[in-house]
């Protein structure tokens, strides 16, 4: 470090070697099994019913088989440790695998749609009681699942991929059970593709709400829970700070959120508090108020940004 910079550096916490989905693996390959089983049942119960609902749902599965294998496989990925040229290592793997879920998951919504309005054109004798009979088995074994993944969902997107995969599939399941009491009870065999429909349409609103959160990760947004003026008020009241500038939080995935920024202190601050002790209360204000692990920090002089060449900004 010169002595005419002064640039001070810190970091709160090495990056982190597990990323927030590793600890939900085990629940996610109970789901996968779950799914695998239900999917084959489903077919079965479709072809035997000639229902659209139920090979509808069934068709869903397997693309969710296919987002919760994507998941175990970014959270494998994503664990591996950081190398010379990869400094966070995979950690965006899971990411771009909940990408990958909500691509799988439009297109799931789009197709069930439009097989909907197709059987609406061309009407079909669907069986209603063994509609019933395969969609209680869906409902019980993707209600399962839900608790499975429940709390994990709160914490990943990887996880919240697979979550609404499977909330999905619960859905599906129970708008099956009601077309099929409704097809039972009046014989309107209209119900079969209506509750198609409702499917799709559960389906489409929240995985755009995942697509968006996705892309904020993806486009280095700050973390939704990190309000970025609160952070630049609560740094600019601590004692010896003058100013701050290229102030910048995002998230590399779920659970490691990212900060950093170069911090003015008078000179008076840097010789009688010292770079150490400055360090560790910007550290200790980003630890008590705000929840981000990983901090640098630049300590600079008053009027040291002005030498600083452009492509540091």
């Amino acid at each position: 470090m010169g002595a005419g910079h002064d640039h001070g550096h810190a970091h709160s916490h090495a990056p982190p070697t597990g990323t927030a989905a590793a600890a939900y693996r085990g629940r996610l390959r109970i789901a996968l099994g779950i799914t695998l089983t239900i999917m084959v049942v489903e077919i079965a119960g479709g072809l035997l019913a000639d229902s659209l609902a139920l090979i509808a749902d069934a068709a869903h599965m397997a693309t969710d088989a296919v987002g919760l294998g994507m998941a175990l496989l970014a959270i494998q990925f994503a664990n591996r440790p950081p190398s010379t040229n990869r400094t966070f290592g995979y950690a965006r793997a899971e990411i771009l695998a909940a990408l990958a879920n909500c691509v799988l998951l439009l297109g799931v919504g789009g197709y069930v749609l439009y097989e909907a309005v197709q059987r609406f054109v061309t009407p079909a004798e669907t069986r209603g009681g063994l509609m019933v009979v395969f969609g209680l088995i869906g409902l019980v074994a993707n209600s399962i699942s839900l608790t499975l993944l429940m709390r994990g969902q709160k914490e990943s997107l990887n996880v919240r991929g697979a979550f609404l995969e499977v909330a999905a599939d619960a859905l599906g399941s129970f708008a099956v059970l009601v077309s099929a009491v409704v097809i039972l009870t009046t014989g309107w065999q209209g119900a079969d593709p209506v509750a198609s429909l409702v499917i799709g349409v559960m389906i489409v609103p929240r995985t755009l709400k995942l697509l968006r959160e996705t892309l904020d990760v993806l486009l280095e947004a700050a973390p939704k829970n990190v309000d970025m003026g609160e952070v630049r008020a609560h740094i600019l009241a601590l004692d010896g700070v003058e100013d701050l500038h290229d102030l910048h939080a995002w998230t590399i995935t779920s659970g490691m959120p990212v900060l950093s920024a170069h911090v003015v202190v008078s000179s008076e601050a840097l010789s009688a508090i010292g770079h150490e002790k400055l360090l560790h209360e910007l550290q200790g204000c980003l630890g008590d108020h705000f929840d981000v692990e990983h901090c640098t920090f630049q300590l600079e002089p008053g009027g040291h940004a002005e030498h600083e060449a452009r492509l540091c900004h």
